[in-house]
């Protein structure tokens, strides 16, 4: 899976409250995970809250309504890896018909317009479920992995 980082949260990771003008507290904010159609394009430049990707969203279907499920978070560092790791608990949404190429990561401030996205992750292709599980696993490495 390939993942994408808006510059509008690069920047504001590294300070600049240009375009994003609140903190984004990996661990302490609520974030959620957001599922896109392949419809969905990428654009890093112009991106920046989940109102810019909302219309390619998947419709509802099981446990997964509108705006995606809350994440379990852990962010640390690894001294003997000289890594920052920003990762997850898998995320599950059952009895769902599903049909997903996006998943998007963003600071729920429970506005659309104010509510920044935090990464874009790319399957590569469609995934799917037919009543059953829809499953996003993360990788052994994290979701964001500064070494």
């Amino acid at each position: 899976m390939a993942s994408v980082i808006p510059n509008s949260t690069k920047g504001r990771l590294l300070g600049d409250n240009s375009q994003i003008s609140s903190a984004i507290d990996l661990e302490a904010d609520t974030l959620k995970l957001m599922l896109l159609t392949s419809s969905h394009s990428n654009d890093i430049d112009t991106q920046v809250f989940i109102d810019d990707v909302s219309t390619n969203e998947i419709g509802n279907s099981g446990t997964y309504s509108a705006g995606g499920g809350t994440m379990t978070v852990t962010s640390s560092t690894d001294d003997t890896g000289n890594e920052g790791v920003f990762d997850a608990s898998d995320v599950a949404f059952t009895s769902s018909t599903i049909t997903a190429r996006y998943a998007v990561i963003y600071k729920d401030s429970g506005t659309p317009a104010t509510s920044p996205i935090i990464c874009i992750i790319d399957f590569g292709t469609d995934q799917s479920s037919s009543a059953g599980t829809f499953t996003i696993s993360f990788a052994i490495e994290g979701i964001i992995n500064l070494g």
